[in-house]
């Protein structure tokens, strides 16, 4: 299976990049990719940056500058989270849609090879566009690579018809269409992703990162989460 993991900058902390959480995130990795059953996972990653830099909370700001800053903060996320998987001896190339000295630029054919000899690719950067989220540059990266479903990493186990931490009447959806999380805006992940993801038949599982072992589970098949498709 070839998947793409989105993780926000919230994953690596939740203010700043925090050592306990990059720990986490690269144990969690190593877990699934050492203890994956059917031995043929090729993981992409795409990280966030807010956690560091998040430009929507800069409102005085101009946005282009914001989102640039935060473009910046997600190379920063994810040479962390390539040094953190080289201590577990877990190969990882690091491609930016940002040029930098310290990563190469975003390249789907190299990446494919990358994914092919069992490397994990990690895409940072965004999509080097200012005013679109890392929930498209997910999106974009997952279609570049033929994986096969997207994973969006968050702290709930899956989707609900409202916040299930401010509506203790929220209900679980375990499945839905794509049509349905666009129509009712449900905060699968924005308007455009999900649009990406309709088109290029790339399924969406929303499941709880958080969860010791749930990353594991769904590269293994496991119906935790939502899955959208």
């Amino acid at each position: 299976m070839r998947a793409l993991l989105k993780l926000s900058g919230t994953a690596f902390g939740k203010a700043g990049l925090e050592r306990e959480s990059l720990e986490y995130v690269a144990a969690e990795l190593a877990a699934a990719l050492s203890l994956s059953s059917s031995g043929d996972v090729e993981l992409a990653v795409v990280v966030g940056g807010g956690n560091l830099v998040r430009g929507r909370d800069l409102p005085r700001m101009d946005r282009a500058i914001a989102d640039q800053m935060g473009m910046l903060a997600t190379v920063i996320n994810g040479l962390a989270l390539q040094e953190a998987l080289s201590q577990r001896g877990i190969p990882a190339a690091l491609q930016s849609a940002v040029a930098v000295p310290w990563a190469e630029p975003v390249d789907p054919r190299r990446a494919r090879e990358a994914l092919s000899q069992k490397r994990v690719v990690i895409f940072a950067g965004g999509t080097g566009n200012p005013f679109v989220t890392t929930d498209t540059a997910a999106a974009i990266r997952a279609a570049e690579i033929n994986a096969e479903v997207l994973l969006k990493a968050t702290d709930v186990d899956g989707v609900y018809t409202a916040d299930p931490k401010r509506d203790p009447s929220a209900q679980k959806i375990p499945s839905l269409t794509y049509e349905r999380a666009i129509h009712e805006r449900l905060g699968v992940m924005d308007l455009a992703a999900l649009a990406l993801c309709e088109q290029y038949g790339i399924p969406i599982v929303v499941f709880d990162f958080f969860r010791e072992g749930n990353l594991q589970r769904v590269l293994e098949g496991e119906e935790i989460g939502t899955r959208v498709s």
